[in-house]
């Protein structure tokens, strides 16, 4: 069955473009175009899509008024079409139910914008095997536990061992690895932590590098974590999060008892920019201190990752397939066998509460 998309644009020239991309592909069907959000809704509601692809500045109703209401009536996917001016707004669309987004130079979408109309397709692709949901679950009270042992991280070949307690220096380090419907989670699960908590955030998320800083900034305002645009050679701090470049690769390195961050250009074997995989991979430094956490996206990015977790002696939390957009990630780690534990985003959130 053909995966049936809603184009929404106020521009007749983006509708067509939109629209050329899936012409004659076997897997999706355009069944329709609107030119604001009031006659979106009303597509939406008599033509049901199974993926909307949305501009978000629109007369008459704007792309927020309209997820705002298609979400509380009619959850639908939703991948959001900006331009690079709009990094404010694509984080509000995600933060309204929105599932991931695309980015386009300026207004107007060339014919001959390959790598943009690869992206849309690969993005709508995507979303063939989920289901219409929303993925903030209501809160839970039962806190995880039992997953690991407590200690300190044990020295090796008689090197000083590592200083997990301080004001400073973080007694976890949290690597955190997505990709499709990575950012609604991210800022989902820190919006959920009530107080800072002794650990380091790394966070690995498939996205353009324009968007990266602007990103790591909604983080920060959106929790009690200190998040920010990971640069060369920041330290690792606990209560604190750093979020990789965009076109660029981070790595978790030691020096003098302490943790850093190292980036560096994609290598010819990182199939994924920014990449999961060597993140956590160079995260396992931590040893048992490390927790590595794999949430919805596309592909398996984070499997080696979580394979040197665990046998560093780490923790690795896979996002369950309730609340995953997309279960590709995560379900690569759990079929590994590599997962200590599979949750919810709402269980994952409780958790980090947890290491307080």
């Amino acid at each position: 069955m053909k995966l049936r998309v809603l184009v929404v644009d106020d521009s007749a020239y983006n509708r067509r473009n939109i629209s050329d991309i899936f012409a004659g592909h076997p897997d999706v069907e355009v069944v329709g175009k609107a030119a604001d959000g009031e006659e979106a809704l009303r597509l939406a509601t008599m033509l049901k899509p199974d993926v909307i692809t949305l501009d978000l500045e629109m007369p008459r109703m704007d792309g927020f008024t309209f997820l705002r209401i298609l979400m509380s009536k009619q959850p639908t996917p939703v991948i959001v079409v900006s331009s690079y001016a709009q990094k404010e707004n694509v984080f509000k669309a995600l933060e309204l139910g929105a599932l991931d987004f695309v980015t386009k130079p300026d207004q107007k979408i060339s014919p001959d914008a390959r790598e943009l109309k690869e992206q849309i397709l690969a993005k709508v692709l995507a979303l063939r095997t989920i289901k219409p949901k929303l993925i903030r679950l209501p809160p839970t009270r039962r806190m995880p536990s039992g997953i690991f042992s407590d200690g300190e991280a044990p020295s090796s070949d008689g090197r000083p061992t590592l200083k997990w307690s301080g004001d400073y220096a973080p007694r976890w380090v949290v690597a955190i690895a997505c990709s499709t419907g990575g950012p609604g989670a991210l800022l989902d699960i820190f919006g959920r932590i009530p107080k800072p908590v002794p650990a380091a955030f790394v966070v690995a998320q498939h996205m353009p590098d324009k968007f990266t800083r602007t990103f790591a900034e909604r983080l920060a305002k959106r929790g009690p974590i200190r998040f920010s645009e990971a640069q060369d050679g920041d330290r690792l701090f606990a209560k604190s999060g750093l979020v990789c470049p965009g076109r660029q690769c981070m790595e978790v390195v030691t020096q003098e008892l302490s943790f850093y961050v190292k980036l560096c250009p994609p290598a010819a074997t990182d199939r994924y920019v920014p990449s999961g995989d060597r993140l956590l991979r160079t995260a396992a430094v931590a040893g048992p201190r490390t927790i590595g956490i794999v949430l919805t996206g596309m592909g398996d990015d984070g499997v080696e990752g979580a394979r040197a977790i665990r046998a560093a002696g780490g923790t690795v939390i896979a996002e369950s397939a309730e609340t995953a957009v997309v279960y590709g990630m995560p379900g690569a780690v759990v079929r590994a066998g590599l997962a200590s534990k599979e949750m919810t985003l709402t269980q994952i959130a409780e958790f980090i509460a947890t290491l307080a």
